[in-house]
């Protein structure tokens, strides 16, 4: 295996935050972050790393919470503070420009590094990732009524899942049949296994609870969309529980150059279509240089 596409599996300590994250590519490519969601780690890259660093420096982290990263205990978790270790973790590896993978609860950070440095924002891989009211339907109306009251009685009103059978449904879950038998169960056994440990619970309610912020900020989401315009590619599973796909015409409202792609999969899209999704996103990154070199 050539030495540059290789994935190499790195931990760096940033204000005492012990952060495991996987890296491929030559520096100086394109830069590629990608930024896994609820339940995941960067394990979830695991099938598109190597085909991508062919054309970037790919760095795919597991954030504070999840994963093999370890933090303090003093640590916030708030997607502010993650986007701050993430910048701190862009500085570490000499990755100024970069594109961005925007997807569930990576999406908060993506758009606050989106927004505090429009200019290194190469373009957006949107997958799944949730930034418009329109993604948020009938089943995110008990949790908005937990942001807006978070007593014990309203958390328990929303269904459990914080617990084996609610990662294994982030997976499997409310979707065809077809598709189940495509999902390999490793994903959620080793997602379970990282939450399941001491404190790691109390820990993924602090940073569901710091969502609400995510939201409130959607407003300011969809202006930064229309006064940069940067370059999109919306790859979206159209079985997706959680995010209505009312959510992939909500971005294409905003942004001019978009290139949009409804899959026949569900929330975690690699899980079943890696294959197309990294064939996609090379173009994308390759064709989206290659316009910023023209003269």
């Amino acid at each position: 295996m050539d030495t540059i596409t290789a994935t190499r599996h790195r931990i760096v300590t940033i204000d005492g935050v012990e952060l495991f994250f996987r890296e491929a590519g030559k520096a100086g490519a394109p830069g590629l972050l990608l930024l896994h969601g609820q339940p995941c780690s960067s394990f979830y890259f695991r099938h598109v790393i190597g085909p991508l660093s062919e054309v970037a420096h790919v760095v795919a982290p597991d954030l504070p919470g999840f994963g093999f990263t370890e933090a303090p205990e003093d640590y916030p978790y708030t997607f502010d503070a993650m986007a701050n270790t993430i910048e701190a973790l862009l500085a570490e590896v000499g990755m100024e420009r970069f594109f961005l993978y925007v997807h569930d609860f990576g999406s908060p950070i993506a758009c606050a590094l989106a927004m505090k440095y429009p200019e290194r924002v190469l373009g957006l891989i949107i997958q799944n990732g949730n930034a418009h009211d329109e993604g948020l339907g009938e089943p995110w109306n008990l949790v908005k009524s937990y942001w807006a009251d978070p007593t014990p009685e309203n958390l328990a009103k929303i269904p459990e899942w914080l617990n084996f059978a609610g990662v294994k449904h982030t997976y499997v879950g409310d979707i065809p049949e077809h598709l189940v038998p495509l999902v390999a169960p490793d994903g959620w056994h080793l997602d379970w296994e990282h939450m399941s440990r001491p404190g790691r619970i109390d820990i993924q309610l602090r940073i569901f609870a710091d969502y609400s912020a995510h939201v409130a900020r959607f407003p300011a989401y969809a202006a930064y969309h229309r006064a940069y315009q940067p370059p999109a590619l919306l790859l979206w599973g159209r079985h997706d529980p959680y995010y209505d796909i009312a959510e992939a015409d909500a971005y294409a409202r905003d942004l001019d150059r978009i290139e949009t792609h409804i899959l026949d999969g569900a929330h975690l899209l690699l899980e079943t279509h890696h294959e197309e999704c990294a064939h996609m996103m090379r173009k994308f990154i390759l064709e989206t240089r290659g316009r910023a070199e023209a003269p």
